[in-house]
């Protein structure tokens, strides 16, 4: 493809820090929450993972684009995230599977970045100021810029799923198969679904709001809470969704944000992290086998650790090595656990799968 001229662009953060760097992707101006992901590959999923709704990704790795864009790499049908911050940017791929460049797909899907910048500086930045808001511009600067940053809303607060989540059902799997699973679609992944088809199951996707009775009709073997992006407190709708399915005594995972929200429902507050777990290396012990994982994940807020401790409804089963924050939980007396991070790990290792095993074993055991 024909190389692009470098127009300036500009990235302004609440803390009022400026950084100018080279327009990338669509020519324009976005603003949402700034947020760093650790992963060395992995940039397609990132950018359709719904979870990352409402936010500027800012890619640790300084080579972005160099193997472009591939169709079944999508986690959904288009990038969600707000704005893209990378370093170093190539606008041609050297994949002979890639069908298009990262700057084609950028364009097509009107996702505005800005490139040339120190993002181990900027990370570094972040890590210690906290998560905030940004603004990323090809078309403004100075006072106009930071009116429109003012406009962005905070992360806190904010309900997104509904904004993310399928508005019809849909169906994913082998309809001839013996266990069938009803899908709350908070803003879930596609690898999600094929790990559970690939295990034999027969998943009907329903939108964000559905509530259970509306689920129940399909008379479902089992429950899946997804992930997704926003404020997990913001979201009483899924939260009710939930106890109902816990007193109904279904079996029921969640991942992420569905792990939040089993919280929620059982009394566990959550809270906005400084700046958030995204990346494919996080480590993870499983506090049943005493193994640890590698894994993947992407949130910005969890689960409180004094009210897992003190809570009689819930136990911990896994932590997060490098916090001590609580990366999983399982219900007492019931067969419903969840995890905060991804294992589908879709870019990433294997770890986690047998958590999938470990979903369709909870049906198997009901059936």
């Amino acid at each position: 493809m024909k190389l692009q001229h470098k127009d300036k662009a500009y990235l302004l953060l609440e803390d009022g820090s400026i950084f100018e760097g080279s327009a990338i992707g669509k020519r324009g101006t976005k603003g949402g929450e700034i947020c760093f992901n650790t992963g060395m590959t992995g940039y397609q999923e990132i950018y359709t993972d719904p979870s990352y709704y409402g936010q500027i990704i800012v890619n640790t790795n300084s080579h972005i684009g160099n193997y472009g864009i591939i169709d079944v790499e999508q986690e959904s049908d288009t990038p969600k995230i707000s704005g893209l911050v990378v370093n170093d940017y190539s606008y041609v791929y050297s994949r002979k599977l890639a069908t298009e460049s990262l700057q084609d797909y950028l364009e097509r899907n009107d996702v505005v970045g800005i490139a040339d910048i120190d993002t181990r500086m900027l990370v570094r930045h972040i890590r210690s100021k906290g998560a905030m808001n940004a603004i990323i511009s090809s078309e403004l600067n100075g006072e106009a810029l930071k009116a429109e940053l003012d406009k962005v809303p905070s992360m806190a607060g904010l309900e997104l799923s509904s904004l993310v989540s399928t508005k019809e059902n849909y169906f994913e799997g082998d309809e001839q198969s013996p266990i069938k699973v009803a899908v709350l679609d908070l803003g879930i992944k596609t690898s999600i679904l094929k790990n559970l088809a690939s295990r034999g199951v027969y998943c009907k996707v329903f939108p964000a709001k559905t509530s259970y009775q509306e689920m129940k009709v399909w008379n479902a073997d089992g429950y899946f809470i997804s992930n997704g992006p926003g404020d997990p407190a913001a979201m009483s709708y899924a939260v009710e969704t939930v106890k109902e399915i816990l007193a109904d005594n279904q079996p029921l995972f969640g991942i992420c944000l569905g792990h939040q929200i089993l919280a929620l429902a059982c009394g566990v507050s959550t809270y906005k992290m400084h700046h958030g777990h995204r990346g494919l290396n996080h480590p993870i012990k499983n506090l049943t086998t005493g193994l640890c994982e590698i894994t993947s994940q992407n949130h910005g807020f969890s689960i409180s650790e004094e009210d897992v401790k003190s809570s009689e409804v819930v136990e911990a089963t896994h932590v997060h090595l490098n916090d001590h924050t609580v990366a999983g939980i399982k219900v007492k007396g019931k067969k419903a656990f969840s995890v905060q991070y991804h294992p589908e790990a879709s870019p990433g290792p294997h770890d986690s799968r047998y958590l999938f095993d470990q979903f369709v074993e909870l049906i198997k055991s009901k059936k």
